[in-house]
Order: structure tokens, then C-alpha cells, then sequence
């Protein structure tokens, strides 16, 4: 075994792709939100190395990603009108619906639970990929459990390695965060996870703005991916701060004689007076920049070897509120929460 995957592109590379699903190898996808980590969802043996090379606690369920709406009723038990008009709207796009699985979806995929989600990509390359696989896609995103998640092929080789036998290059991903995850399966509709469509989005269609899900759960009890509290996390310490407090914290930080600390500042636009010593990454920006933005550079904070990463969030409306999500994750790692 090489200690690279197979990277490919192109139609030579999706049909080296699918025919290395249906062989049950373990293919990383370009979706518009990460890079997706996938395998056929109809085979255990597939999907439990997932979570093998993830690290990933087998009780934590997958999203498995199909090729069109009207396939639902595969896995679907029962398409609510709820479920119907999200998917109309927003498929394929950066949505997840949950909902109660039919009995032939396997244990492997849900966590034993009897929901599934379900998502239509809105990735012209996944789309292809899962047309000429021709079945479900289960994938969680191409990154060992816990740590920032991939937005490029590269990210995928350098995290996984020769772990997973194909990578298909598709390029940057256009969104950068993942994907919206919506509990349609019960009386009450709720928000499990922020990503990419904004709750306000949602409220549009649905005519009513659903409950978001605020519960930081233990490893073990999430019902859905992305909902751990402490999560997305990179080698640095994050901090969330203000942007009229990051001036001084990294002053504290470096006045501290402490050699070893080397702090960045990642903020929406340039900060003004900050410490000589302090790396500044380039600016996010707002919202939609931002998320797409946000991957990339705390992978970039860990390569130039920051040890405390200063974060001034977006602000949290639209897809800023799902980069404040992350953000919040990512700190919690380092106990340090503002």
C-alpha cells in the first residue's frame, strides 16, 4: 500500500470513484459544504470503515447522501409535507433532513437510531459521482473525528492519507461549512445543527422559525453529526473575543514571557493596533466569506504554529450564526468558550 490515495478528476475519475464504492473502499467526495468521507451506505463492512479511520464512536449516526429527492421513499418511512417543501427548496444545496428510516436502512448508517438523514448535494461533481454509483452515499466529512474539517483534496490527503483509496479532486469547496441539519421526523420540527442555509431561510419556507437545537451533546448521545460540544478543532487554542478586546488579550498573551506562545487573530476585517508579534490571518469577512474562509484558515493557524488563535466572529445572522457555531465548538475544546 502507497502511503497516498489514488487522486483523481475528471468522468475518468467519477467512474474510478463509484467503481471503488461498489468494491466497498472508502472514497473521498467533493460536496459544495467539506469534503465528504463516504462509502455505500447499503454495506456495514464499507461503513464501519468509516469510522474506523475516522476515529468515530460507531453510535454516532451518518448522513447518507442521495442523488435526487424522489428517492426519499428508499429511505424515508414517511415524507412529511414539511420535509417535501425543504427538500424543494433548498435540494440539492447544504440541507439535511432527518427522518424516521425504513426498516431496510441498517443500524451501520443510523447509530441504531430510527432516523436517518438524508441530503441531495448541490456538488455538479458529487452529483455525478452519485449517479454513476447509483445508490446512497454515507459520508461524514473526510477528517479525523473532532479536528477541522477538509475543504480541499489536499486537506483530505494530508488528514487521511493512504487511510482512504480514493480522493476525487473537485476543487475548493464553494460553501465551506457543513450542511444544515433539520429534525422533521417528530410533532415539532427543530434545528440539530446551523450550516449552510440560514435558519431565516428556513423560516421563509416553512412559514414559522423552527427551534434551534442548543443542547451540547456527549460523545455517544447526538442524534445527528455536529452537535458534540466540543468539536471542528484545530491544534491551536481557540479564543472568541470581541473585536475590542482582541487588542488587549494579545498583548496579555505575549507579555506573558512566555516564548513558546505564538498568537494569531483571525477576524472579519483588519484589526488596528495589534501586537508586532501577533500573525494576523487575512481577513474573513462577513458571513457567507466567512464560512467560506473559516477551514482553510485554522488549518493555516496550525501550519504556521500558533498556539492561540484570537477569533472575532462574524455577525451571527444568516450563515454567520452556523461560523459562530463552529467557532464555539472549536473553543470548547480548549475550555475557553467566550
Amino acid at each position: 500500500m502507497t502511503d497516498s490515495p489514488q487522486v483523481v478528476s475528471g468522468p475518468e475519475g467519477i467512474a474510478i470513484a463509484a467503481a471503488a464504492l461498489r468494491a466497498g473502499q472508502l472514497v473521498a467526495l467533493p460536496t459544495e459544504t467539506v469534503y465528504g468521507l463516504g462509502a455505500d451506505a447499503s454495506n456495514p463492512d464499507a461503513v464501519a470503515e468509516i469510522f474506523r479511520v475516522k476515529g468515530r464512536p460507531t453510535n454516532h449516526p451518518l448522513i447518507v447522501h442521495i442523488a435526487d429527492a424522489s428517492v426519499m421513499g428508499e429511505w424515508a418511512a414517511e415524507v412529511s409535507p414539511e420535509a417535501q417543501a425543504l427538500a424543494d427548496a433548498f435540494w440539492p444545496g447544504p440541507l439535511t433532513v432527518l427522518v424516521r428510516r425504513m426498516a431496510t436502512v441498517g443500524d451501520w448508517v443510523t447509530g441504531g437510531r430510527d432516523t436517518v438523514g438524508l441530503r441531495v448535494p448541490g456538488d455538479e461533481i458529487a452529483l455525478e459521482l452519485l449517479r454513476a454509483f447509483g445508490g446512497g452515499i454515507a459520508a461524514p466529512s473526510a477528517n479525523r473525528f473532532g479536528k477541522v474539517s477538509p475543504t480541499s483534496a489536499a486537506h483530505v490527503v494530508a488528514d487521511l492519507g493512504s487511510d482512504v483509496a480514493v480522493v476525487l479532486d473537485g476543487g475548493v469547496c464553494a460553501v465551506g461549512v457543513e450542511s444544515t441539519i433539520v429534525d422533521v421526523s417528530g410533532d415539532e420540527i427543530v434545528v440539530l445543527r446551523l450550516g449552510g442555509v440560514s435558519v431565516e431561510a428556513l423560516a421563509d419556507v416553512l412559514g414559522f422559525r423552527p427551534r434551534v437545537e442548543q443542547t451540547r451533546a456527549a460523545v455517544g448521545e447526538a442524534v445527528a453529526p455536529g452537535m458534540l460540544a466540543a468539536h471542528y478543532s484545530p491544534a491551536a487554542t481557540v479564543v472568541i473575543c470581541g473585536v475590542g478586546e482582541v487588542v488587549a488579550l494579545a498583548g496579555d498573551l505575549l507579555s506573558d514571557d512566555a516564548p513558546d506562545v505564538v498568537v494569531g487573530v483571525l477576524a472579519p476585517h483588519v484589526i488596528d493596533g495589534l501586537p508586532a508579534e501577533a500573525i494576523e490571518l487575512e481577513p474573513a469577512g462577513e458571513g457567507v466569506d466567512y464560512a467560506y474562509a473559516l477551514y482553510a484558515r485554522l488549518r493555516q493557524a496550525d501550519r504556521l504554529g500558533i498556539t492561540h488563535l484570537l477569533c472575532v466572529p462574524p455577525m451571527p445572522v444568516g450563515v454567520g450564526a452556523a461560523v459562530l457555531d463552529r467557532l464555539q465548538r472549536a473553543a470548547a475544546s480548549s475550555g475557553l468558550v467566550g
